[in-house]
């Protein structure tokens, strides 16, 4: 009995990794998603191991780069790009400049693994670095989508400045991602409006209040409407819709989608002199605007379940207008239909949509929820801790996973 518990409790290291195509070089990350915390960023640590005999008196290097895309690849002419690649860290793995780096536990059980010819970096994200997101693009549109990509590029040269061959270098694609605080906090949004007509007294008021600031990727949200009509007008319909701003800082340009949305006549109309208390209920979910082109998701893989794209956080203190990259914001907006004559009554209310915090309840939970979502990618994982080695490391390469499919 107490083995089995041992071996229940036994916790496998997933480490992902890539090698070059001359198969001289393999970088080993401990995960690809990099959490913001806002007052500081998670380190990007890994470890590169390489056939020394290859080198022959050259060097690797390392680099974090960060592709900023705001328009589209296919209206590129006449050599404008609507691109910027930026190199924001670089550092020289072998031979190892900084032989004092701090070590994270991760490179620690790497290097005792992967032996002498093992060599770890770290990079940190600069501040106010955005963070990773795609723009969903259409079915026409034949280029790379829009949005803000990292990865880290580890290759072979004689020095730093020298141009990588493809033979020996290797690209690891990487996210940054915003999690919520801990706590959520008690207050909840709301808005107060009305609105008056031209040839007739009286307003109708309508106020709308949420029940949380901050939600969840996949948590329902709850609108809470209370509708007074005061006026000789009626309220014919009810339409509340999750709405998504987006800013693309580059070019100053901005839209919004609706990612949710729900109309109702259930308590219509409200005739004049009663009032309507509501509740509507929203999920606001990728995979139900699969064809909506522009659409913000948290920067994803390919083999990954894709959410929408986090909420920009700023740290305390920081205008949000401060933020670059492309900065993402949500607010449910609810309108009253007057009908023809008497026209619509809108407002917005703004909240924070978000992974939750780790190390929370919520966390676990958003966890499995994912796992279910992808039965074939949770029976691949199963497949890897079924073999597990000594050390309780995992080695999983840095491509997209195939699934099995009937013959």
């Amino acid at each position: 009995m107490l083995d089995l518990l041992s071996l229940v409790l036994v916790v496998a290291v997933k480490v992902f990794k890539k090698t070059t195509p001359n198969g001289k070089v393999t970088v080993y990350l401990g995960k690809r998603d990099f959490i913001d915390h806002v007052e500081h960023c998670d380190p990007i640590d890994g470890v590169v191991v390489v056939d020394t005999e290859y080198l022959k008196g050259r060097k690797v290097y390392s680099q974090l780069v960060t592709t900023y895309r705001f328009g589209r690849e296919e209206d590129e002419v006449m050599g404008v790009k609507f691109s910027k690649e930026m190199v924001i860290g670089q550092e020289q793995v072998v031979p190892m400049i900084n032989s004092k780096m701090e070590l994270t536990p991760v490179q620690e059980k790497l290097l005792k693994k992967l032996g002498p010819n093992a060599f770890p970096f770290t990079f940190t994200f600069p501040e106010m670095s955005p963070s990773s997101v795609t723009l969903q693009p259409s079915e026409e549109d034949q280029g790379k989508p829009m949005g803000v990509e990292y990865c880290v590029r580890t290759y072979v040269a004689e020095s730093e400045d020298q141009k990588s061959h493809k033979r020996s270098s290797v690209t690891l694609a990487i996210k940054k991602l915003q999690h919520a605080p801990a706590s959520r906090g008690r207050r909840l949004p709301s808005s107060l409006v009305s609105k008056g007509f031209t040839f007739s007294n009286g307003k109708i008021s309508l106020e709308v209040t949420l029940d949380k600031e901050i939600y969840y990727h996949g948590e329902k949200i709850a609108a809470n409407l209370i509708v007074s009509n005061n006026s000789r007008k009626s309220v014919r319909n009810i339409r509340c819709m999750v709405v998504q701003h987006v800013e693309i800082t580059m070019i100053n340009s901005q839209f919004s989608r609706h990612v949710a949305s729900l109309e109702s006549r259930e308590g219509c109309p409200v005739t004049p002199g009663a009032s309507l208390s509501k509740t509507f209920y929203l999920v606001p979910l990728a995979r139900s605007n699969k064809d909506i082109r522009g659409v913000a998701l948290d920067g994803h893989l390919k083999e990954d379940d894709v959410n929408l794209a986090s909420s920009t956080l700023v740290c305390e203190g920081k205008c949000p207008a401060d933020a670059i990259g492309i900065v993402v914001s949500y607010s449910v907006r609810v309108k009253l239909n007057c009908g023809t004559l008497g026209g619509e009554l809108v407002t917005d209310v703004p909240f924070k949509l978000l992974h939750p915090a780790d190390g929370t309840v919520e966390r676990q939970r958003f966890n499995a929820m994912k796992k279910m979502q992808s039965i074939e990618r949770h029976r691949y994982e199963n497949s890897l801790y079924a073999n597990e080695e000594e050390d309780n490391i995992v080695f999983e390469d840095f491509a997209r996973l195939r699934m099995n499919e009937p013959e």
